[in-house]
């Protein structure tokens, strides 16, 4: 016998969407406003994670050129308008948050936080081992999460442009 759900089971509210702004990034956003747009009311939030060492180096270089954190946030403001707030429906809002530090544990510590229902994110590797784990951030978020995780890989989008 099949155990029914309930819908308020299904229903997700909170919808993180991570991005390293990578094409498979890119990508998987179409998925986070589709699950966005089929549950009226939902939050969708977007999450980077600056890498500690790289916002080290940031750091460090900030303080010896003023105005570069200005210069350097307006940049990826700008990047996530063109690349990801131009996609969005106009009822639909984008709630934007950077956090550095280890990848897959902000996430996982945003997830929390807020509260987050569904995690959306793209499959990353760079080798043939970490291909096989869906790549090693992905990984991590998928075997530690308590939320739903939404993996898209970008080869589904060939898929698509071949049917």
């Amino acid at each position: 016998m099949v155990n029914s759900i309930k819908p308020t089971e299904t229903t997700f509210q909170r919808i993180l969407f991570c991005t390293d702004f990578s094409e498979n990034a890119d990508f998987a956003f179409n998925f986070a406003v589709d699950a966005a747009t089929r549950h009226p009311g939902s939050q969708l939030y977007l999450l980077h994670v600056i890498p500690e060492t790289e916002a080290q180096f940031w750091k460090s270089y900030i303080y010896e050129v003023e105005g570069i954190d200005a210069k350097a946030r307006h940049d990826i403001n700008e990047r996530i308008d063109q690349t990801y707030r131009s996609k969005l429906p106009k009822d639909l809002e984008l709630k934007v948050e950077f956090r550095i530090g280890k990848d897959y544990q902000e996430i996982l510590r945003f997830t929390r936080e807020n509260q987050i229902d569904l995690i959306v994110m793209g499959r990353q590797g760079h080798n043939a081992l970490q291909e096989a784990f869906f790549g090693n951030v992905t990984e991590k978020v998928v075997r530690k999460a308590d939320s739903v995780v939404l993996v898209v890989p970008l080869s589904y989008r060939e898929r698509l442009s071949n049917s």
